[in-house]
């Protein structure tokens, strides 16, 4: 058996346990999907989809702390400046007209913790690749639950 003989009969193997965790109930609610392709500084391609019945099990706390770190308009400021790529502490505080570094260390804090923003070096902040598409997506989502896309 060669080597990608291997990984494509442990990515079979993965699949199929993944499907079989599947509740059958769920499949008549349908699935939730989203994705994306985007160049902000690098390719970045992202594709999920989640039984719609599966969601509503996800872990509240988690989902709340997301929502919430991305619901101020500091924070979202901070976002979509890191959106254009890293930025140092300095960079974002004048960015979006934060007068102390406590300030901007509070947003930040709520952003890391959320695992929506990653500290890169010292002092230079950056949201991971794996992460644009999804907040992204939550972006365009809040804009169409507040109607501001019709």
């Amino acid at each position: 058996m060669t080597d990608v003989d291997a990984k494509l009969a442990e990515l079979e193997a993965r699949i199929a346990a993944l499907e079989s965790q599947r509740p059958a109930e769920d499949d008549a609610r349908g699935f939730i999907r989203y994705g994306g392709s985007v160049d902000l500084g690098g390719q970045i391609d992202w594709t999920i989809q989640y039984s719609a019945g599966a969601v509503r099990q996800l872990p509240a706390h988690a989902r709340v702390e997301v929502l919430a770190a991305l619901g101020h308009s500091v924070r979202q400021a901070l976002v979509e400046v890191l959106l254009d790529g890293p930025r140092t502490g300095v960079e974002l505080a004048e960015a979006v007209g934060l007068s102390s570094a406590g300030q901007l260390h509070h947003h930040l804090r709520a952003l890391t913790s959320a695992r929506i923003v990653e500290q890169q070096g010292r002092g230079v902040y950056h949201i991971p690749p794996a992460k644009v598409v999804p907040v992204l997506v939550l972006m365009t989502a809040a804009a169409d639950i507040a109607e501001v896309l019709r």
